[in-house]
C-alpha cells in the first residue's frame, strides 16, 4: 500500500461496498460483490463513523467521547482496522477537498 493513513485521512466505502446487518448471520458485515467481511462490535462501532467527510482524528474523538476511552489507545486500533480494510479494498481514501 503506497498511501499511509494519518489523523487527517478521510476514508469512504468504495462503490459496491456497504455496511449492513446480515439477518442470516445475525451480525453486522461489510458486503461487497462476492465478498462479505463479518464485523465484531468494535469494528462496527468504528465503521458507523465512516462517511467520506470525517477524518480519522474526528472519528477517534467521537469514539473517545462516546465510550469514555483514551483517544490515544483508540487511534492505534482505528488505524489498524482501516489499514486492514484498505488492503482488502473494503475502504478507500476519499478525495481531499481544497
Amino acid at each position: 500500500m503506497s498511501a499511509t493513513i494519518d489523523a487527517g485521512s478521510v476514508l469512504r466505502f468504495p462503490v459496491g461496498v456497504r455496511l449492513q446487518h446480515d439477518r442470516a448471520r445475525e451480525r453486522w458485515v461489510l458486503q461487497a460483490p462476492e465478498r462479505v467481511v463479518e464485523l465484531d462490535e468494535i469494528a462496527h462501532a468504528v465503521l458507523t463513523h465512516v462517511d467520506g467527510r470525517c477524518d480519522v482524528e474526528a472519528i477517534v474523538a467521537a469514539l473517545a467521547a462516546e465510550y469514555g476511552a483514551d483517544a490515544g489507545e483508540i487511534y492505534g486500533d482505528v488505524i489498524e482496522l482501516f489499514s486492514s480494510l484498505l488492503e482488502k479494498r473494503m475502504l478507500a481514501f476519499a478525495p481531499r477537498l481544497s
